[in-house]
C-alpha cells in the first residue's frame, strides 16, 4: 500500500543517489532579523533538486513541478551563513517521486524538508510516467517504498476563514509561465513576519491549482491553517505549526 507523500522526514538511505551542494545565505534571503525567509528556503530545495536531476543526466532533469513541501526549522539559517544541503529519493509512485533534503548550516542552521515532485511532459504540462532511467538512478535510494499523490491538507477554507487580500506578481512566474513554487511560501512568510510567530516550527505547502499573476486572490486563515484563493478557486493550503522552544 502506498504511503502518504511528504509527511515523513526519512533518514538518507545507507545505500543509492545522495547528492550534496553548498549554498550562502544572501541579504535578499533574510528576513529584518537576518534570519532565513522560508520562500528563500523553498528556491533552495528547487535548485539542489534541479542541480541534481542535471548532474545525473536524468532524461527530462526540468520535467518536474512540486505538489507538496513540509518544511522543519529547528534553527533558521543567519546572513552570511555557509550552508550544506544534501538530497535525496525516499519514494516514487506512478508520475511522481518524493525527495528529501537536509540542510545544516555553519553556524547551527538546521533545517529538514521533503517534498513530492510530479514529473511532467514539457511540452504538454501533463504528468509522465517514471522511466527505467529514472529508477536505475533513484530506484536503491528509495528501496522499493511506494508514495501516493495524495495530499493531506484541508483543500477548501471554512466560512469564518479570514482573509486579506493577495497577488502573485509577474516577477513570481518562472519560464514555463507558472508561479513558481517558492513564491507560494511568501503566504506562510507573510503569516510570520506579520503575527510575530516562532520562526522554530514545521511548514506544510500544498499547489491545489495554477495560480495566475496579476490576478485578485485572498489569503485565508483559521488558525495554523491558510488558504489562497483565487477566482473561486484554492490555489494554495498551507499549514505552519509552531514549535516549542529547545
Amino acid at each position: 500500500m502506498s504511503e502518504l507523500p511528504a509527511t515523513q522526514l526519512l533518514s538518507k538511505p545507507a545505500v543509492g543517489r545522495s547528492y550534496s551542494a553548498r549554498r550562502t545565505v544572501r541579504l535578499g534571503d533574510v528576513d529584518p532579523d537576518g534570519a532565513l525567509r522560508l520562500d528563500a528556503t523553498a528556491r533552495y530545495l528547487q535548485d539542489i533538486a534541479s542541480d541534481d536531476a542535471l548532474d545525473a543526466a536524468l532524461p527530462n532533469a526540468l520535467g518536474w513541478v512540486v505538489r507538496r513541501t513540509m518544511i522543519r526549522v529547528d534553527r533558521p539559517g543567519s546572513a552570511n551563513e555557509r550552508l550544506d544541503l544534501t538530497t535525496f529519493c525516499t519514494g516514487a509512485g506512478r508520475c511522481w517521486a518524493e525527495r528529501r533534503t537536509s540542510i545544516v548550516g555553519a553556524d547551527g542552521a538546521a533545517i529538514e524538508a521533503v517534498s513530492l515532485w510530479v514529473q511532467v511532459d514539457v511540452a504538454t504540462g501533463r504528468p509522465a510516467k517514471l522511466d527505467r532511467a529514472f529508477f536505475e538512478i533513484y530506484g536503491p535510494a528509495a528501496a522499493g517504498r511506494s508514495v501516493s499523490s495524495r495530499l493531506s491538507l484541508p483543500s477548501e477554507p471554512p466560512r469564518q476563514a479570514k482573509g486579506v487580500p493577495w497577488t502573485f506578481r509577474r516577477a513570481d512566474l518562472d519560464q514555463f509561465g507558472h508561479v513558481n513554487n517558492a513564491a507560494h511560501w511568501a503566504i506562510v512568510e507573510e503569516t510570520l513576519q506579520r503575527d510575530g510567530m516562532r520562526r522554530r516550527g514545521v511548514g506544510e505547502l500544498e499547489y491545489l491549482a495554477a495560480a495566475d499573476a496579476d490576478q485578485p486572490c485572498a489569503a485565508l486563515a483559521d488558525g495554523d491553517l491558510t488558504w489562497v484563493v483565487c477566482d473561486g478557486r484554492t490555489v494554495t493550503a498551507a499549514r505552519w505549526t509552531a514549535l516549542d522552544e529547545a
